[in-house]
C-alpha cells in the first residue's frame, strides 16, 4: 500500500497527463534552492536528533495545528508554548494521538500531501495515520529518528538541498550560524535579514530594539543618521553568514520616499510612541524606499511580502505569542502603494525586488502588469495560504499571460516544517509540468519549450533570483 497517488495532481486527459508525466520525470530530482524560509538554523548547527515525532511535525507547524485549533482542540494540548510559561503538554505520544484521531480534518487539504509525502518518502510508511494506528505510526518515526541517517544534516542531504535561507532579526547575533560554518560542515544554510522588529513602530518593543540595534553596531540609533548607519552595518554582518536577501513583512505594501527632514521627524514619534496608524504605516513605506536603496549598494535581493492581517486574535496572541496561525490574508493595493518606491529604483537592472502577495485578486490586475513592466520587479510564487496545487495553478494562469515565466521566481516553501521541504517541492513541480502540459498540448508552447521551462521553475530562476 502507498499513500500517494504515483500520478498525483497530473491531468486527467490522458495525453497531457502522459507530457506532465514526462515533463515532471526531468524535473524530479532536481536538487532544492529553498532561498525564503524559516528553519530553525540551530538544528543544522547541533545536528542533535529531532526529540520526537509530534516536536517534528505538530508543535512547531502552524499549518497542522492552527487546523486541530479551529475544531476545537487546545493548543496547550498539542505542545504549544504559552508566553507566560504556563503548562502544556509535553508527552509526544499524548500529543501524537490527538493528532492521528484528528487526522481526517487534513483531507483534501496541501497538508495532507506534505504529512503523507513526508510519511512514505522520509520514514517509509505504508500505514495511513489513524485513531487505530497512532501508536504504530508513532513509535515507527520515533524510531527512524534515533538513527543517523534521520539527524538534521543527513536529511538536508538527502532531501538533496543545495541551498537553504533561514531568517533572522537584526538583533540576531547569528550565533547558529558561526557555529554552522565552523564546523567544517558543507551544508550551505544561509541568513536573510529580516528588519521588522526595528523597522515597525506598531512591533512590540520597537524603541527598545532601535537601542539594542545602536548597542551592537556602535551607532547612535536615537538619530536618523545613525539609526541608518546601523542597519547597513547589520546588513554587513548578514551578508558575512551568506545573506543574499532581506525580507519584509508589512501590513500593507505601501512605500514612500519622504524628504530626510520628514523621515527623520517621524522616526523620533516613532521612537517616542506617539505615531498614529497611518503615521507608523507611513514610516514602515519609507524604510522599504531606504531598504531599497541600501540594495542598490550591498547588492541583497529584496523581498517584500504584505497583506496579512497578523495575530488576529488577541487572547490567542496574548497566551502564545505570534506565528500561531492567526494571521489573515486582506485586500492589497500595489499599484499606488508601490509606486514611490519603484519611481526610485524600479528601473535600476542591478536591484531586485520580489513582491509575494496573499491577495489573488491582484494577480492579473496589478502585480504581473506591474512586473511585465519594470526591470527590478519580479513574482513571488504562490505563496502561504496559497502554497497548494490549485493556489499555484490559478498563480500561473493569471500571472503568466502578462508576466511570462521569467518575470517569476520559481518555487520556495516558506516553512518551518522541515520534513515538508521536499514534498512542497515536489507539489510546485507536479503543477507546473501539468500546467506546462496543457500549454503543449493546446499547440501553445512547443514539447521542447516546455522541458526548457520546466528546468527554469524548478531549479534555475530561484537560484539566478537570489544570487544562490
Amino acid at each position: 500500500m502507498t499513500l500517494l497517488a504515483s500520478d498525483r495532481l497530473f491531468p486527467v486527459e490522458p495525453q497531457t497527463r502522459g507530457i506532465a508525466r514526462e515533463l515532471y520525470q526531468t524535473v524530479a530530482d532536481k536538487p532544492i534552492i529553498s532561498p525564503h524560509g524559516h528553519t530553525d538554523p540551530r538544528w543544522y548547527a547541533e545536528n542533535k536528533p529531532f526529540p520526537d515525532p509530534a516536536q517534528l511535525f505538530i508543535t512547531p507547524d502552524h499549518y497542522v495545528f492552527r487546523m486541530l485549533f479551529s475544531q476545537g482542540i487546545s493548543l496547550e494540548s498539542l505542545g504549544v508554548p504559552r508566553s507566560d510559561g504556563g503548562e502544556t503538554e509535553t508527552d509526544g505520544r499524548k500529543i501524537w494521538r490527538l493528532f492521528a484521531e484528528n487526522y481526517h480534518l487534513f483531507r483534501g487539504t496541501p497538508s495532507r500531501l506534505w504529512l503523507d509525502h513526508a510519511f512514505q518518502d522520509v520514514f517509509g510508511m505504508a500505514t495511513p495515520v489513524s485513531k487505530a494506528t497512532a501508536d504504530q505510526t508513532y513509535d515507527h518515526i520515533a524510531d527512524c529518528l534515533a538513527k543517523p541517517e534521520f539527524l538534521p544534516r543527513a536529511l538536508f542531504e538527502r532531501f538533496n538541498i543545495e541551498a537553504i535561507s533561514t531568517t533572522e532579526s537584526p538583533l540576531d547575533d547569528l550565533g547558529w550560524h558561526r557555529m554552522i560554518r565552523d564546523s567544517g560542515w558543507t551544508g550551505n544554510v544561509v541568513t536573510a535579514y529580516r528588519p521588522d522588529p526595528v523597522v515597525d513602530p506598531e512591533f512590540e518593543g520597537f524603541a527598545a530594539n532601535v537601542e539594542k540595534l545602536g548597542a551592537l553596531t556602535g551607532e547612535d540609533t536615537g538619530n536618523w543618521e545613525g539609526y541608518l548607519r546601523a542597519h547597513r552595518k547589520r546588513r554587513a554582518y548578514f551578508k558575512e553568514f551568506g545573506a543574499t536577501s532581506s525580507d519584509h513583512g508589512h501590513p500593507s505594501a505601501r512605500t514612500e520616499n519622504l524628504s530626510t527632514t520628514d523621515a527623520a521627524a517621524l522616526f523620533a514619534k516613532a521612537l517616542s510612541g506617539t505615531c498614529s496608524a497611518d503615521e507608523a504605516d507611513a514610516f514602515r513605506g519609507h524604510m522599504l524606499t531606504e531598504m531599497a536603496r541600501m540594495s542598490l549598494e550591498d547588492g541583497l535581493v529584496m523581498q517584500i511580502h504584505p497583506g496579512s492581517h497578523r495575530n488576529h486574535s488577541a487572547p490567542v496572541m496574548a497566551a502564545f505569542g505570534r506565528d500561531k496561525g492567526f494571521d489573515i490574508p486582506v485586500r492589497t493595493d500595489y499599484v499606488r502603494a508601490l509606486k514611490p518606491l519603484l519611481d526610485e529604483v524600479g528601473l535600476e537592472r542591478d536591484f531586485t525586488l520580489i513582491v509575494f502577495t496573499l491577495d489573488e485578486t491582484s494577480y492579473a490586475r496589478e502585480l504581473a502588469p506591474l512586473a511585465g513592466a519594470y526591470p527590478a520587479l519580479k513574482l513571488g510564487p504562490a505563496w502561504w495560504f496559497h502554497d497548494s496545487p490549485e493556489g499555484m495553478r490559478r498563480f500561473r494562469e493569471m500571472t503568466t499571460e502578462t508576466a511570462g515565466f521569467y518575470n517569476t521566481v520559481g518555487f520556495n516553501d516558506d516553512t518551518r516544517a522541515f520534513c515538508s521541504i521536499p514534498a512542497r517541492h515536489d507539489v510546485a513541480r507536479r503543477v507546473d509540468c501539468a500546467f506546462l502540459a496543457a500549454l503543449v498540448a493546446t499547440g501553445r508552447l512547443a514539447e521542447e519549450e516546455a522541458y526548457e521551462v520546466a528546468n527554469d521553475l524548478a531549479y534555475r530562476l530561484a537560484k539566478q533570483a537570489y544570487r544562490l
